[in-house]
C-alpha cells in the first residue's frame, strides 16, 4: 500500500501530478474509490473462490489435495512476494498505468486457468494470476489515498475498502458454488474476463495518473530472496506430509530456507534503497501488527478449506449448498469492516481488534467438536463469528502498523502489512491442506480438529495485538 512519498530519492524527473489540476470534487473522489474497489473486488474473490470448486478441479484434471494445495498457494504466494516491489514501480511509472497493466495479465492468466488442460498448466496460470494481482492491490489504495487527502475521509473510505475486499473474501465460496453448479469449475475462472473488461473502460474514463513524491529503486536481490523463501517456507508446509518432516528432502528444504531468510536479511540491511524495511520491525506495534495480520488470514484461509472439504466430502454438499453455508460468514464480513472502520476513525484501532479476536476465537471454538453429523445451525453460528471477527480486522490492523509513522514510511508499513496478508493466506492452505490429504472422508471431522484450535489460537493472538496497538484517531485535516 505505497502512499504517496515513499522513501527514496527525489525524482529527477517531472512529478506525474500536473501542480494546475483542479482539486478532485468529492462526487469524483468517491467514484475513484469505487472504481479501485470494484477491481480490488477481484483479487479478494479470486483469493477464495476457487476453494469452493477445489474438489471438482480435482475429479476433472486428476489431482489430489496435495496438487490442489499448489492452485491455489501459486496465486497467494506469487501476490505475496510482489506486492512491495509493484508499489513501488507504480509509484515511478505511473500508478493507473501499473494498475492498468496489472488488469490485462489478471484477465488474461484467468482465461488461461479456464481453460488449462493439466495441473500444471493450471498451477502456472494461477502464479501469472498472482503476477497481475500484486499490481491491483497495493496500486488501487495508493490512488484511493492519493485522491483524499482528508485523513477522516481517508478513513471512511479505508472503512468502505475493508468491506468490499472482506466481503470479497468471505464471498468467494458463494460466488464460486453458483458457478460451478450453473457453469462447471472452468467458469471460476473465464467470469473474470468480462469484468476485467468493464474495470479497464472505467479506470480509462474516471481515474486519474499519479505517481509518487519520491520514488524507489527495485530492490532484485532482495525480490529474489523473497520469493525463494516464500516458496520455500510454502512448499515445506505442503509437502512436509508426504515426504515426512525428517526426511532428507526436507531436511534439505529447512536448511535451504534459513540460509535464504539469513541472506534476505543481511542483502536488504546492506541496501540504500531496500525491498523491506527491516527498522520498522523494531516498533512493536507494527511487529504486533504484521503478526496479527498473518494470524487473521491463517484463520480465514483455515476455516474456508476445511469447511469445504468437510462439507464436499464428509457430508456429500454440492458446491452450491457449500458456498451457501459461507454466507453468515460473508453478512459478517459486510456488516463489520464499515462499522471497524467507524470505530477506528472515532476511537482508534484497539476495541475493534479486541472484538475481532474475541470474535474469531469465538468461532474456532465453536468448531473444534465438529462432527460427521454435526447440526448445521452451529456451523452457521461459527462461520458468522469468523466472518465478522475478520470483518472488524482489517481495519485496525492497518491503522496500528502505519500510525505514528511519516509519509515516507507508511506506505512501505503499508506494503509490508498487506505482504504479510498474503503471506497468512498462503500458510493457512498449506496446514489446511495438510491435515486433510489422505485422510478418509469419515475421519476428516476428527482430522481438522487442529485446524479448528490453530483459528482459535489466531483469535487470542490478536487480543495480544490488540494491547500492542498505539493507534491514534484520525484528526481532520
Amino acid at each position: 500500500m505505497p502512499s504517496d512519498e515513499p522513501e527514496g530519492p527525489p525524482r529527477l524527473t517531472a512529478p506525474a501530478s500536473v501542480p494546475s489540476s483542479p482539486p478532485l470534487t468529492t462526487r469524483r473522489r468517491w467514484t475513484i474509490l469505487a472504481v479501485c474497489a470494484f477491481s480490488m473486488f477481484l483479487v479478494g474473490l479470486d483469493t477464495t473462490i476457487v476453494n469452493v470448486g477445489l474438489p471438482e478441479i480435482g475429479r476433472g484434471l486428476g489431482v489430489d489435495t496435495r496438487g490442489l494445495e499448489w492452485v491455489v498457494d501459486a496465486y497467494t504466494v506469487v501476490l505475496a512476494s510482489l506486492l512491495i516491489a509493484s508499489g513501488a514501480l507504480a509509484d515511478r511509472f505511473g500508478r493507473r498505468r501499473v494498475f492498468q497493466t496489472g488488469l490485462g495479465v489478471f484477465g488474461a492468466a484467468s482465461l488461461a486457468c479456464a481453460f488449462a488442460p493439466n495441473p500444471g498448466l493450471l498451477v502456472a496460470a494461477r502464479a501469472v494470476q498472482g503476477v497481475g494481482a500484486s499490481m491491483l492491490s497495493p496500486v488501487a489504495l495508493a490512488i484511493v489515498v492519493n485522491a483524499m487527502p482528508d485523513p477522516r475521509e481517508r478513513a471512511r473510505a479505508i472503512g468502505v475498502w475493508g468491506s468490499v475486499f472482506g466481503l470479497s473474501m468471505a464471498a468467494g465460496p458463494v460466488t464460486g458454488g453458483a458457478l460451478i453448479a450453473a457453469f462447471g469449475w472452468r467458469s471460476v475462472f473465464w467470469i473474470n474476463a468480462p469484468v476485467i473488461v468493464a474495470a479497464l473502460v472505467l479506470v480509462a474514463v474516471f481515474v486519474p495518473e499519479s505517481r509518487g513524491q519520491r520514488t524507489r529503486r527495485v530492490d532484485l536481490p532482495g525480490q529474489i530472496l523473497l520469493t525463494a523463501a516464500l516458496c520455500l517456507a510454502v512448499g515445506l508446509l505442503i509437502e512436509g506430509p508426504r515426504v515426512g518432516w525428517t526426511s532428507p528432502w526436507a531436511v534439505a528444504g529447512y536448511a535451504a530456507f534459513a540460509a535464504t531468510a539469513i541472506a534476505f536479511v543481511l542483502a536488504e540491511r546492506r541496501q540504500r534503497e531496500p525491498l523491506m524495511d527491516l527498522g520498522l520491525f523494531k516498533r512493536p506495534p507494527f511487529a504486533a501488527a504484521v503478526l496479527g495480520a498473518v494470524a487473521v488470514f491463517v484463520a480465514l484461509n483455515v476455516t474456508l478449506l476445511l469447511n469445504t472439504l468437510y462439507l464436499q466430502h464428509t457430508r456429500g454438499w454440492t458446491p452450491l449448498a457449500t458456498g451457501a453455508a459461507t454466507l453468515p460468514m460473508a453478512f459478517g464480513a459486510m456488516l463489520c469492516a464499515p462499522l471497524s472502520g467507524a470505530l477506528v476513525a472515532c476511537l482508534g484501532p484497539r476495541r475493534p481488534l479486541l472484538a475481532a479476536g474475541a470474535l474469531i476465537a469465538a468461532g474456532g471454538l465453536c468448531l473444534t467438536d465438529l462432527g460427521r453429523d454435526t447440526g448445521v445451525p452451529p456451523l452457521l453460528l461459527a462461520y458468522l463469528l469468523i466472518g465478522a471477527g475478520f470483518g472488524f480486522a482489517n481495519a485496525p490492523i492497518t491503522n496500528t502498523a502505519v500510525s505514528g509513522l511519516p509519509p515516507s514510511r507508511a506506505g512501505v508499513a503499508g506494503a509490508i502489512t498487506s505482504t504479510a496478508r498474503q503471506v497468512g493466506s498462503a500458510v493457512g492452505i498449506a496446514i489446511a491442506g495438510g491435515l486433510a490429504a489422505g485422510v478418509a472422508p469419515d475421519r476428516l471431522a476428527h482430522a481438522a480438529r487442529p485446524g479448528w484450535l490453530l483459528v482459535t489460537a489466531c483469535g487470542l493472538l490478536l487480543l495480544a495485538v490488540a494491547r500492542a496497538s498505539r493507534g491514534t484517531v484520525p484528526k481532520a485535516g
